[in-house]
């Protein structure tokens, strides 16, 4: 597909790994090049087609929100960006591969936990609800409906699973036997502040920010960092505000068009497996998909 980039090649940079999204390149032994392609991925599977400009819509959208937690904004955590150009580390017949959609970050040991914040009952926290009146493991209220508002955002992690594969909730007490009670401790009440501003900061552009999920690592002094994406169509439920109803599902600025029609879905005249290979996504459902995710950057930055 023209314009779109679904796989980068940079013959300058040692590739460390291709995620589902992003492509990570060695720069030296302190920095790393993370490089946001154009993939779409539903499911854990990776599709076959991209999203014309996704990767570079991705990463101007995790600049905003660092910009506005970082030192100048909220200050709430250390983030991994080093401020240095992409391009400065390139060849430059690269350049044009990397030229907006891509982050110059410092190296950091990942932590094995997704951090994920929860202020709204939605997807499969709402069918948990539903069956046990909680959400991995934590006790909600009884009454609830499909998109109803928590009385205090909750934090639900997750362990991180290898590409392919589906990450698993587990409970806070799991987390403090994976990274220990000060690290796990630190991780969620941090995770919870960032949401709770950045929900304020996207409400007032009438954007409501249903759940996300966070990354967090350690620098060599050991410093909890906040890194990967942020915030992110990607690895957020985003509602409109005017659209939203409790009780139903909001329509959502994220991928979640593309998997309501993966669903549907059918390959070889059967229900698609949700197993690679994915089915060819119509260019009308790549249209749509590269509109919301348009449309939620242009909203939280007007």
């Amino acid at each position: 597909m023209p314009n779109a980039l679904h796989t980068s090649t940079l013959g300058s940079l040692t590739l460390l790994a291709r995620g589902k999204v992003r492509d990570n390149y060695a720069v030296g032994d302190d920095r790393i090049l993370m490089v946001a392609s154009d993939r779409l991925s539903a499911f854990d599977v990776i599709m076959g087609e991209p999203i014309p400009g996704k990767g570079k819509l991705l990463t101007q959208m995790a600049l905003f929100w660092f910009d506005k937690l970082g030192p100048n904004g909220a200050n709430l955590c250390p983030n991994h960006l080093t401020g240095d150009a992409p391009e400065s580390v390139v060849a430059p017949t690269e350049v044009p591969q990397v030229t907006g959609r891509s982050m110059l970050v410092k190296r950091l040991k990942p932590l094995p936990v997704e951090a994920v914040v929860r202020g709204y009952l939605a997807g499969s926290g709402w069918k948990e609800y539903q069956a046990h009146g909680a959400v991995c493991g934590v006790q909600l209220p009884a009454g609830l409906q499909n998109a109803s508002k928590l009385p205090e955002p909750i934090y639900t992690p997750a362990a991180k699973a290898a590409v392919g594969d589906h990450d698993e909730n587990i409970t806070f007490e799991q987390t403090v036997e994976m990274v220990g009670l000060d690290l796990a401790t630190r991780m969620r009440d941090i995770s919870i502040a960032i949401y709770k501003a950045a929900s304020e900061i996207a409400l007032r552009k009438g954007i409501i920010i249903a759940d996300t999920k966070f990354e967090f690592g350690l620098d060599k002094a050991g410093t909890l960092t906040l890194m990967d994406e942020v915030l992110t169509p990607d690895s957020s439920r985003f509602w409109p505000q005017e659209s939203y109803q409790e009780g139903t599902n909001p329509p959502s600025y994220d991928k979640q068009f593309v998997r309501d029609w993966l669903e549907q879905a059918q390959v070889d005249g059967k229900p698609w497996g949700k197993t690679p290979p994915a089915p060819r996504v119509p260019d009308a459902v790549i249209a749509k998909t590269a509109a919301k995710y348009q449309e939620a950057l242009a909203r939280l930055t007007a």
